[in-house]
């Protein structure tokens, strides 16, 4: 077993890896990846690969970061070379601390399902075989970070929380609204939010709006205006919810009758506390009024704040883990 180094996706492409998942090498520009890993069998068999990233990469208590991310493999052995080798190399560059799975940061997919429950995979969730985290665990990693989806099937469900939230934002002046038709314009204010709301998060990475555009792009031509609701303040945008059908079932043969809150952003105003709340219980309340029987609120971080905005409604389904390993032991 050998370990081969990339450097471009010109070079990417023309690697054979038949017995592995599509990759497609534009990735490894697009998201700025510093080198790609392949380990080839005697054969010239591509058995596992991955990216690597240090330049540009999160910032995380005193370490210097390196991220594993594009990460697939067939068989185990194959697995723990190529694993051995990104920490190698990240040494190298003069990391301390291995993060994967995530491809560069966490607006691109990351972490691994570790629990999948009985719920089929849902519209855009990312989906793994149960090898790979153990072939992680196996080579020393371990859990950096847990997170979870849960589903609400009784959409006509009240939360008794909800008049005494809506009078305070109401009072504070917010309106809120469905998106228009025209949902890229809707974009530049949701991501203008997004820059300010998301900077405390766990790995926030800053990425430019043309970046942020073009990761929705591909959705919006199947998402629902009415599912996109926006949350105004003097005309400003303070918060907004992303939600979209689960085109998964379509894709099943199925009636679609999920949809899922991809996304909850809110400016840190203390005057407008509880406004996620609100965002989620009026996407319940239209995506019942639309005919939907369900909702799935996908992939949240296992914080205080997410678990008492999805208790009231939801019940978990799923979780992911991100690993990480220290690399100065």
């Amino acid at each position: 077993m050998r370990v081969i180094h990339y450097h471009s996706a010109s070079e990417i492409a023309s690697v054979e890896a038949a017995t592995l998942p599509r990759f497609n090498p534009s990735n490894f520009e697009t998201q700025h990846a510093d080198v790609h890993l392949c380990a080839e069998s005697d054969a010239r068999e591509v058995q596992a690969r991955c990216s690597l990233w240090w330049k540009h990469v999160p910032a995380y208590q005193q370490h210097r970061v390196g991220i594993i991310g594009h990460y697939a493999a067939v068989e185990s052995s194959a697995a723990l070379s190529l694993l051995a080798e990104a920490e190698n190399r990240l040494r190298a560059a003069g990391c301390t601390l291995a993060i994967g799975p995530m491809n560069g940061n966490t607006w691109h997919s990351y972490r691994f399902v570790t629990d999948r429950g009985s719920e089929p995979p849902f519209f855009l969730e990312p989906t793994n075989p149960a090898e790979w985290p153990l072939q992680f665990e196996k080579a020393g990693f371990s859990s950096l970070a847990n997170y979870f989806s849960a589903v609400n099937s009784d959409l006509s469900r009240p939360d008794p929380r909800i008049d005494a939230v809506t009078t305070r934002i109401a009072e504070a002046g917010v309106v809120i609204r469905p998106a228009t038709t025209d949902l890229r314009r809707e974009l530049q204010a949701i991501y203008a939010v997004s820059q300010v709301s998301f900077r405390q998060n766990f790995l926030y990475t800053e990425i430019p709006e043309p970046e942020f555009i073009a990761m929705y792009e591909p959705i919006l031509p199947v998402a629902l205006p009415e599912l996109v609701l926006i949350a105004e303040r003097s005309a400003q945008c303070v918060g907004y919810l992303f939600g979209i059908p689960d085109l998964a079932q379509k894709a099943r043969g199925l009636d679609v009758d999920t949809f899922i809150i991809k996304t909850v952003s809110i400016l840190p105003q203390p005057e407008i506390r509880g406004l996620g709340t609100l965002l989620v219980a009026h996407a319940h309340e239209l995506g019942h009024a639309l005919g939907f029987r369900r909702c799935i609120h996908a992939l949240m971080f296992e914080d205080n704040i997410s678990l008492n905005i999805s208790r009231h409604y939801a019940a978990s389904m799923r979780k992911y883990t991100l690993y990480s390993k220290d690399l100065a032991k």
